[in-house]
């Protein structure tokens, strides 16, 4: 069983950045392809960002293409989601995924831009 903690969220000016980060615990992290999947108010839940077992292949939503981006340090369990130039649009809860032949997902992080 793997668990999830997402850390990082926080109300932030539209233009700024954060660095949001998902430690798992429980197995063995680089076995899994790790992704954020967001969720704002009143809208179902879409993907974000998504990353590889090594960390060598990496893929994004259009709508952060060139914003974001999903590193991950395998030997700290961890996988992080640098945002860059944020607007009001990305205020969501930021959910952390975990994916083998199991998914598992963490409680999120809310992310607040105000403009």
């Amino acid at each position: 069983q793997v668990q999830l903690v997402e850390s990082g969220g926080e109300l932030v000016q539209t233009g700024g950045c954060l660095r949001l980060s998902c430690t798992a615990s429980g197995g063995t992290f680089s076995n899994y392809r790790m992704g954020w999947f967001r969720q704002a108010p009143g809208k179902e839940r879409e993907f974000v960002a998504r990353v590889s077992r090594s960390g060598s292949i990496t893929d994004y939503a259009d709508f952060v293409k060139g914003r974001f981006t999903i590193p991950r340090d395998n030997a700290k369990n961890t996988v992080y989601l640098q945002m860059n130039s944020l607007k009001p649009e990305d205020t969501a809860v930021y959910y952390c995924r975990a994916t083998n032949d199991m998914t598992y997902w963490g409680k999120g992080t809310l992310v607040t831009v105000s403009s």
